[in-house]
């Protein structure tokens, strides 16, 4: 007999109150290290090309599981209001303990369904979602529900698993429920004979294999097994599918967030024919073109937005640049010096005239232009293009 959605709802929750996830450590200070995703200058500025005119924002981390999410956009965004949902109450113990003992104290937290969040006051600029959908007993009501609390100009951050690359996930997850028998539900009971499985594997095993090389180091948690191995309801995507719930939403697709990944020149550049062709196809063709040449996608990224969200602006008009207003971009590792991360973790070294560049634009409190800022510092107009395209700086419209 099929199970309700209410009754898909429960099992859910009691598997995050037996093992909440993700499990990270509680920590007495701010989280280490940066998710451009969650900071809304670093989002915004992906999904337009230019830094936003405010920051006073609200932001909604809808399926908030232990905070881990919650804790970041706090401290990421220091003007913003943040409010998170979670189903599991033994989850939300965890995140308000969490958040408290870091100092996020901009947060309040709602014991709560994502399809009751008509219940929150108002709308949202920023909607995050991470890991959450297809865990429910129907995503398109799901994401038709944030949506409607999405603000015009706002912008939605989703992440949702992708069914090629979890495919032996799924198999194992199967040949574990059939185990389980009457025990399915007894999420302890699912780790314990899951990992009694793996033990046995031969070593040649393609499930044993796919688990070593890609999973094992985060699976030693039993939280982690439990979500990926015993989780009650799951859904995955391909690129077909993904962008049925995307149209179900209303909303406009921006772009995924790992955008190298989906690059045709990625697979295909020693291909020149075969690479004009695809060429040809319609984006979302392209898109399925990439996953069934690379089918490693365990997950899809990406951002929407409610309209009218602003066209991205061409920064290699040099008037336009020349008037812009230049700041160091708030997701880099490393700080002031001359050799940093960017936000997607490239390892770049800046020159003197850049980095005394990306000095003047940390903050830039006087909001100088990059035109007012050539004056003291001598710095091509191509440096401060590859200082944008290597995502160290953002660029503001000045009103």
């Amino acid at each position: 007999m099929e199970a309700s959605p209410a009754q898909i709802s429960q099992a859910v929750q009691n598997l995050y109150d037996t093992y909440p996830f993700p499990p990270e450590p509680l920590l007495d200070e701010p989280p280490p290290g940066f998710n451009w995703r969650w900071q809304w200058d670093a989002a915004y500025n992906f999904c337009t090309g230019q830094m936003p005119q405010r920051r006073d924002v609200r932001i909604l981390d809808a399926g908030c599981g232990t905070g881990v999410s919650t804790d970041s956009l706090v401290h990421l965004n220091p003007e913003a209001q943040v409010t998170a949902i979670d189903l599991s109450p033994g989850a939300l113990k965890v995140a308000q303990e969490r958040c408290a003992r870091s100092g996020a104290t901009r947060v309040e937290f709602h014991h709560m369904s994502l399809f009751d969040v008509a219940q929150l006051p108002g709308e949202f600029d920023l909607i995050n979602s991470v890991g959450v959908l297809h865990h429910t007993p129907d995503p398109i009501r799901g994401i038709q529900a944030l949506a409607s609390k999405l603000a015009p100009g706002g912008l939605m951050h989703i992440f949702v698993y992708g069914e090629l690359g979890r495919w032996e996930i799924e198999l194992m997850q199967k040949a574990i429920g059939m185990l389980q028998g009457d025990k399915r539900g007894d999420y302890q009971d699912g780790v314990k004979i899951g990992r009694a499985v793996f033990a046995s594997l031969p070593e040649n095993n393609r499930i044993l294999k796919r688990e070593k090389e890609r999973w094992a180091i985060e699976n030693h948690k039993d939280e982690c097994f439990a979500d990926m191995y015993v989780h009650p309801q799951e859904i995955d995507y391909n690129i077909e599918t993904l962008f049925e719930l995307i149209d179900a939403s209303g909303l406009d697709f921006v772009g995924f967030s790992n955008p190298d990944f989906w690059s045709l020149e990625r697979l295909l550049a020693k291909a020149p024919e075969a690479l004009e062709r695809a060429q040809k196809l319609d984006i979302r063709a392209q898109y399925r073109l990439i996953e069934l040449l690379d089918p490693d996608v365990a997950h899809y990224e990406f951002f929407l937005s409610k309209p009218p969200l602003p066209h991205s602006i061409d920064w290699s008009q040099d008037e336009t640049l020349l008037a812009a207003i230049p700041h160091r971009h708030p997701c880099i590792e490393g700080w002031e010096s001359k050799n940093v991360f960017n936000c997607d973790w490239k390892l770049l070294n800046l020159t003197d005239a850049e980095f005394a560049f990306m000095q003047a634009c940390d903050g830039n409190p006087q909001q100088l232009t990059v035109g007012e800022l050539l004056g003291s510092i001598e710095i091509s107009l191509a440096n401060i293009r590859s200082l944008l395209a290597n995502k160290l700086i953002m660029l503001k419209v000045k009103k």
